[in-house]
């Protein structure tokens, strides 16, 4: 393979200290990076998404600065080892065992990016505490219904052949270098070569590294036959919900209806971008968490199971912040206004290819 493209975050990745750890989760490994200052007092657990491993989050880990940002591979992705079964239950069994293993409590924020809003909305749901529920790019409607459901059912075909198909084949088909570029093409909205040059390096190198054909069209299976929608009325702590203008997965219609839905919800639309906001404008996306993260580090803990028998929707206060460009108020949601620095601004502090640990290897961030 040739060398990598060089990332328009460069400067920002190479100041950023990160280690590579492993830790050992109902007998599996679980692989994870840790981002930021070792003795930080704040502290991001972060899931990547769908096909993707810890490098399509470490964008957005080191615009985090002065926080502890930990992002795992997910089972059966990069290199950590697969579930016996990567259904939804599955990976809320594996992601509670992982908070646990590494002692987070109600104080660490909890992130995840599309599959992965899917994964952590589930988990909190069926009851890990955090201070803050963090969605980027979150699923937030059925992807078997409507207008997406003919894509999808065209998807599941793919990952369908490619698990049943002769090993070699199937393996071909799954890591096709032609397929992910243009699932990479269409996800990317940027029209800096730059950007898009890296960006494309990226699903290159780290969308294949799946352990086997099967953990794949399982994980697929499951993000497509749940979404955050799914467990909004069991969610009772606050929520950022950071989408996109240009999101070809879920529109930004849907993400206000979920907003609206959720107990105590913000919705940052960040202009421009579509479902590859970690890559593409990781400032922006950063700097709404943060705000967050001062907002709810002061709030006393909220007792759980508040919401038991109320409507969906009822008596639930949201507020949608979307962009500067788009920001309106509704007597349902607010929505606040967010400018979205450009890549070019952010690439002036920007950030490099992972920095390797002396005690492990290397970097983060994750894809769509």
């Amino acid at each position: 393979m040739q060398p990598p493209v060089l990332s328009p975050y460069q400067s920002l990745m190479a100041a950023t200290p990160v280690v590579h750890r492993s830790v050992q989760v109902d007998g599996r490994t679980t692989h994870y990076w840790e981002y930021g200052p070792s003795d930080a007092t704040q502290t991001v657990l972060a899931v990547h998404g769908f096909r993707g491993d810890h490098h399509g989050l470490e964008t957005i880990a080191a615009h985090l600065q002065d926080v502890r940002v930990i992002v795992p591979d997910l089972p059966g992705f990069g290199v950590s080892d697969p579930l016996p079964v990567s259904d939804i239950e599955s990976y809320v069994g594996w992601l509670r065992a992982f908070h646990d293993a590494l002692g987070l409590g109600r104080d660490a924020v909890v992130l995840g990016h599309s599959f992965g809003s899917i994964v952590v909305s589930a988990t909190v749901a069926a009851g890990l505490d955090t201070r803050l529920l963090v969605l980027v790019n979150p699923i937030a409607a059925p992807a078997l219904q409507g207008p997406r459901a003919v894509g999808t059912g065209i998807a599941i075909g793919y990952y369908k052949a490619g698990a049943v198909l002769p090993k070699p084949i199937g393996l071909g088909i799954l890591r096709n270098a032609a397929i992910v570029r243009v699932m990479s093409i269409a996800m990317l909205k940027s029209h800096d070569r730059g950007m898009r040059r890296w960006v494309h390096d990226q699903h290159d190198r780290y969308f294949s590294a799946f352990a086997n054909r099967t953990s794949v069209l399982e994980a697929f299976r499951t993000s497509v036959t749940h979404d955050v929608s799914e467990y909004a009325d069991r969610i009772d702590v606050p929520v950022l919900m950071i989408a996109a203008e240009h999101d070809d997965i879920t529109a930004v219609p849907e993400q206000r209806a979920l907003a609206a839905r959720l107990r105590d919800a913000e919705l940052v639309v960040i202009p421009g971008v579509g479902h590859l906001v970690h890559y593409e404008t990781p400032a922006p996306a950063a700097a709404a968490v943060l705000r967050r993260m001062a907002d709810t580090a002061a709030r006393p803990e909220r007792g759980r199971g508040t919401k038991a028998g109320r409507p969906s929707g009822a008596g639930r206060a949201s507020r949608t912040t979307a962009t500067k460009t788009t920001a309106t108020n509704t007597t349902a949601t607010k929505t606040t206004a967010m400018n979205a620095s450009s890549p070019k601004t952010t690439a002036t502090k920007a950030s490099a290819p992972k920095a390797d640990d002396s005690t492990a290897s290397d970097a983060k961030e994750s894809d769509a």
